[in-house]
């Protein structure tokens, strides 16, 4: 119980501090803040499922960047879209994607998954990067962000930083109290089923079909979410946000946070902006110190950097 309560201590603290951080932070950490966060957001879509489902995606950036594109597609040149209509179409967008190559892929299993997934993502990758579609290799900007005008009245601007912040921030916390609602419920503990015995499953009487394509097109849909909201912060999208190595900085992100758990993607994605920050600042080989601290991790600590929470408190309150 001790181990508990101090887990929830910890949250809270935590959850001031994301709070009052807009208030006492200069705009550059607010607007790190913001984007570790809607990595969050992406990494928690795909530990859904590497770390609960068992499927191991190297596409996944392909719904993430998708709903950008989206985005981008519909605003008007100097004018704003609305958010109450492009964010229903980016977030459709990506789920009508995720079901049709999901359909598809989720008749594969281990490493003809993963190939077909990552097939996927480089064909999306490259119609947007090879065509004129919307900008080619140079991507497309969106020069005015989307007003969420409703009947006149502008509940917050997403013109301003700290509003666009804190839309964010509850964005998170919407997708993780979603995701944790998901994930006690019966549902949830059949894709963790899956993904430890699927045929066992299977013999139980399960469709066990019918629930991956459901975790896939939920993932789907979260990572557009994600993607949606990068777009937003940056004002352009280019093929880069539907590539490969966003799929595989992902990946890294959840392995380093800790699979199977809802925080350890937050954790993830804080650690690798900071790590990044870091060793940029040490050496122009910062990718070869990344390289190596990841794999550190991944030695030392197999289920990330959650472990040393889960570990201290397993010792502390072994019953907790």
């Amino acid at each position: 119980m001790a181990s508990r309560g101090v887990r929830l201590a910890v949250l809270g603290a935590l959850a001031v501090a994301l709070v009052a951080l807009p208030f006492v932070a200069d705009k550059f950490y607010v607007q790190l803040a913001t984007k570790v966060l809607i990595l969050a957001i992406f990494v928690m879509s795909l530990d859904l499922l590497v770390g609960y489902t068992g499927l191991a995606s190297l596409g996944h950036a392909a719904f993430y960047g998708f709903a950008g594109y989206l985005l981008a597609l519909i605003t008007p040149q100097y004018e704003a879209a609305s958010l109450w209509t492009s964010l229903p179409i980016a977030l459709a967008g990506s789920a009508l994607l995720a079901l049709v190559i999901g359909t598809m892929v989720l008749r594969t299993s281990g490493i003809y998954f993963i190939m077909a997934t990552l097939a996927f993502g480089e064909m999306l990758f490259h119609v947007f990067h090879d065509t004129s579609i919307a900008g080619g290799s140079d991507g497309i900007y969106i020069y005015v962000r989307p007003v969420a005008t409703i009947f006149g009245w502008l509940p917050f601007d997403f013109e301003k930083f700290t509003h666009f912040y804190f839309v964010v921030l509850v964005a998170t916390l919407g997708v993780y109290a979603v995701l944790r609602n998901i994930l006690d419920s019966p549902f949830g503990r059949v894709i963790v089923g899956i993904r430890v015995n699927e045929q066992r499953m299977r013999s139980l009487g399960y469709h066990t079909f019918r629930y991956k394509l459901a975790c896939f097109v939920l993932a789907g849909t979260l990572a557009g979410l994600a993607g949606y909201l990068a777009a937003v912060q940056f004002g352009v999208v280019n093929p880069d946000m539907l590539g490969f190595h966003l799929s595989a900085s992902g990946l890294m992100m959840l392995i380093l946070g800790g699979m199977g758990t809802l925080v350890g993607p937050v954790i993830g994605a804080a650690a690798m902006m900071v790590l990044e920050l870091v060793f940029q600042g040490i050496s122009e080989h910062w990718l070869l110190l990344m390289g190596g601290f990841i794999v550190l991790v991944v030695l030392v600590l197999p289920h990330g950097l959650i472990g040393i929470v889960s570990r201290r408190g397993a010792r502390e309150d072994p019953h907790g």
